[in-house]
This record gives C-alpha cells, structure tokens and sequence, in this order.
C-alpha cells in the first residue's frame, strides 16, 4: 500500500497556548484570560486560541489515514519549541515533506517515523509538532494498510510483550478544581485530578496551606461520593515548581511540607509533579533526584513526577537513568515522532521508572486517540485524559478508543 497524496488543514486544539513565563511573573485574571503583556517570543497575548494541523495521507485503495500536528499549552517554556501557528507551518509541510511522502510504501512505521523524525530542513529538524503529526499519520496509514489497530502495529514492530488491555486513565482539571473533581468521581476516573497548581500566592500558598486544605478537601470529596469502597483513585496534582518557590527550593523543608500532604491524601495514594523547577536541564534532574532519594530514604509514599525539562527521548533517558523522580512524564508533543513516545515509554518501564504517557490540554481528539494506542500497546502506567480541562471531554475520548481498542482486538484473538 502506497501513499498517492498528502492534504492538510488547520484546526483548533481543545485549549489554548499560555505563556508561562508571564503567568509566574504574576499576571492576573480577567475572566477567561489573562492581565498584562506577553513575555515569551512569538505570544501576542498571555492566553491565545491553540491552532493544529490535520496531516491526511491518501492511500492508493481510497482510505484516508490522518494525525495531528499540536503542541503543549506552555509552549516556548522549559526548553521547549516555540509558538506553532497553522499559517507558519502548512507551507513547510506542503513544500518539504508531501513530496517525500507521496508514493512511499507503508511496509514499516517504525522506519518511516524515524525517517520523517530526523528530517531536516536547511540544517534545521522540523518543529516538534509537524513530526508529532506527520508520524501519527503514519500509525495510521501502516494499520489501515494492514487492516489492524494502531496498538497492534506498535506492538508487533516494537516487540513490546504487553497484553493489550486497558490503562489508568488520568483527568485534569484545570482551574475549575472543585466542580471537575465531582465529576472524576462520578466517571470513576483512575488518577486525577492535576489541579493546576501554577501559582503560589493564590493557589499554593505562601506556606503550601492552600494545597494543604485542597488535598483535605479532595480526599473527603472522594470518601463522600465514591460508588464503592473499591474505588480508590491515586491523587495526581501538578504544581508547576511551585513548591519549590514557596520553600526557596530548601530541601528539607519541602520534604516536610510533602509528608503534610502525604498525611492529608491518606488513605489515597499521592503523586506531585514539577516540585520544583530549576531553569536547567541539569540541575532539574540533580534537584528531583535528590528529592526523590530523600523521600524515600525516609518512608514518604508521595511519589515525584518529573516534567519540565524532561521533554525530548534523551532527557527521558536522563532523567530515568538518574532515578530523577518515581515517574516521568513522556509530554508525547514535546517528543516530536511519536516513535519517540514509544521508545521513552518501554525505556521508563526497563529501568523500573513510572511510564506516563501524557501529553497537554492542548491536542486534539485524533491525537488522544493514537496516544491511547500506544499507551495500551506500551503498558504504561497511565495515560493523559486529553484534550481540554473540562474532564468529560478528554476521558469520553480516551476511554471509549481504549473500549474500542481492545473489542477488536478480543475479535480477533477469538
């Protein structure tokens, strides 16, 4: 099966690009956006519209395989690629890559992700999220060419030994924190619920009293309407550094500070992502591993995820071979190829580190559908609810392809 013609077409994420810096330097609320003027190169404003592209590769039989090109809602921060907007970046696609794809045979998706991951143009490798798309595109194409799932494909070319079946799903909640968890609850949802916690003074605290309550509030919200006894959720909640700058990035007080939460959490089960973060890549992993050690070294059953600065496959391996944190985000746009997802996912499960495929708020559905492909198909630990904040959206997307998913497959194992 041959590809015969690429198309692509802008789209809309389902949230929106923020410029982080300019958040932590404080700026505020109005309504839905922000106060003040953008920092970070590119942003004409702190909150503006996330933007896609659809790449649609034609197969030679008629049917139509597709990904999306997307990137994380704090684009530009933490070492990241800079702002992507659809009108910059169809003509590059257009003019670079259609024309090495068309005609290409779909005999393996492995080598033509990792082709089209490395290729360059003018000395320079493509934006992380054209390979983003351009790779899913191919999954796609190489499993309507063999007329099996995109989790199978994953499976059989990358030996991955796993049982497809289903992984904890995680839910965020954005701002709303309070009505969004009533719904995780409802929805029986796995792991949730992020919380945003990107601010100290209005929603850590000063001292981490805000969190503190919060944690309080959702271990006794869960306790009240949870279905069953049985349902027992891990508490996952994303701080943004900001611990680290409420505590001055003093060791030993955050330790103290995260048995607080432990305690709190109990009987739950407690995960913190981006403690703290140190503007290096390594002095990041320095910083989590350190902390990660001291936890541990003293009976704390918090578990550190790591994020900023652990983006690309190599600082998965980095931050894995260092015991930087219990579990590290595989943020599947900042990875490019999704090729490189599924490397750093098998990579984290081989030296016994938490493999989370995540991701951001700010994809599309036809991203979540292949990123849940490859989490089943990779045995990760859990995999991101995505897109939006709004809960229902992201967790209907994800699990109903998981349910998908693993009925066909069950058909064909009969």
């Amino acid at each position: 099966m041959k590809i015969v013609d690429v198309v692509c077409s802008s789209g809309r994420t389902g949230f929106y690009f923020d410029d982080q810096r300019a958040i932590k330097k404080g700026a505020g609320h109005d309504g839905f956006t922000y106060v003040g003027e953008a920092v970070t190169e590119g942003f004409k404003a702190i909150r503006q519209a996330g933007e896609s592209i659809s790449v649609m590769l034609i197969l030679e039989d008629g049917q139509v395989a597709f990904g999306d090109c997307a990137a994380v809602q704090y684009s530009g921060a933490g070492g990241r690629d800079p702002l992507f907007l659809a009108s910059d970046f169809i003509p590059v696609i257009d003019k670079e890559i259609a024309p090495k794809l068309i005609g290409r045979e779909l005999s393996s998706f492995k080598a033509l992700a990792e082709e089209f991951d490395k290729m360059t143009v003018n000395g320079k490798r493509l934006h992380t999220a054209i390979r983003y798309g351009v790779t899913q595109a191919l999954l796609d194409a190489v499993a309507k060419s063999r007329k099996i799932t995109m989790a199978e494909v994953v499976k059989e070319e990358y030996n991955t030994g796993v049982e497809i079946t289903r992984v904890p799903i995680f839910t965020q909640s954005g701002d709303d924190r309070y009505d969004n968890a009533d719904k995780m609850i409802i929805k029986g949802a796995d792991v949730m619920p992020h919380a945003l916690i990107n601010h100290v003074q209005e929603k850590l605290g000063e001292k981490g009293e805000k969190l503190l309550h919060y944690v309080e509030w959702l271990r006794d919200r869960v306790l009240k309407l949870r279905y069953s006894e049985n349902y027992n959720p891990v508490f996952h909640i994303d701080v943004y550094g900001t611990i680290g700058i409420a505590f001055n990035n003093d060791m030993e007080a955050m330790v103290d500070y995260l048995r607080t939460l432990e305690n709190a959490a109990k009987p739950f089960k407690l995960r913190i992502e981006g403690p703290m973060d140190v503007e290096d890549r390594q002095k990041q992993m320095e910083a989590l591993k350190k902390l990660t050690e001291e936890l541990d070294r003293r009976g704390i059953s918090i578990e550190i995820v790591a994020d900023e600065w652990c983006n690309t496959y190599d600082d998965v391996v980095f931050f894995a071979d260092n015991k930087a944190g219990h579990m590290l985000q595989v943020k599947t746009p900042d990875l490019g190829g999704i090729n490189n997802t599924i490397e750093a996912l098998l990579y984290c499960k081989k030296m016994k580190v938490g493999a989370y495929c995540g991701g951001t708020c700010n994809e599309t559905n036809r991203s979540a559908e292949i990123c849940t492909n490859i989490a089943m198909a990779c045995g990760a630990a859990q995999v991101l609810a995505k897109p939006g904040m709004g809960v229902d959206e992201g967790f209907m997307i994800v699990n109903n392809e998981m349910n998908r998913v693993i009925a066909l497959v069950n058909r064909r194992n009969k």
